[in-house]
């Protein structure tokens, strides 16, 4: 594991989309951090790559506003946005009710933040470069999660 650990997370953590309609507070820990690469983050994020904190469910919560629908409206990802300001905030995986991706950079605090893992590095951009421990090429296996959680847990203390 690196030597630089992210400081600790100060919970709960409260941030807002860029207009502040819709806020969100998190009061658990992230199961791990991550950072995607993949070519809908790119095109979503309008950036190298989107980042990501894996909350457990019952420590997330929308607080002002209602989020709407946006980016894929496929049958696996449902990307929850702003609906003034449009801020993709958070997505929800179908059928793993069990955590929410939240959009880190919505938070008041993101001194905490940095990727643990990043994900389809076959499609990263040449110059995009994250810092993250684990690199996977497209998403780990399933069967890698419970692992990858615990060495989270243990490189943040």
């Amino acid at each position: 594991m690196p030597s630089n650990p992210p400081p600790a997370i100060k919970l709960p953590l409260k941030g807002s989309c860029r207009c502040g309609q819709v806020e969100v507070a998190v009061t658990k820990p992230p199961l791990a951090t991550s950072a995607c690469h993949c070519r809908g983050c790119q095109k979503m994020s309008s950036s190298a790559y989107s980042l990501t904190a894996i909350i457990p469910s019952d420590g997330f919560a929308v607080t002002k506003g209602e989020p709407v629908l946006g980016g894929l409206h496929g049958p696996d990802s449902h990307h929850y946005f702003c609906p003034h300001c449009m801020t993709w905030m958070f997505t929800r995986a179908e059928g793993m009710d069990w955590f929410v991706n939240v959009r880190p950079t919505l938070f008041d605090d993101t001194d905490w933040f940095r990727p643990f893992m990043e994900t389809y590095t076959s499609t990263r951009l040449p110059f995009a470069e994250t810092g993250a421990v684990h690199s996977f090429r497209e998403f780990p296996p399933m069967e890698a999660y419970e692992g990858l959680v615990k060495e989270y847990q243990a490189w943040t203390g």
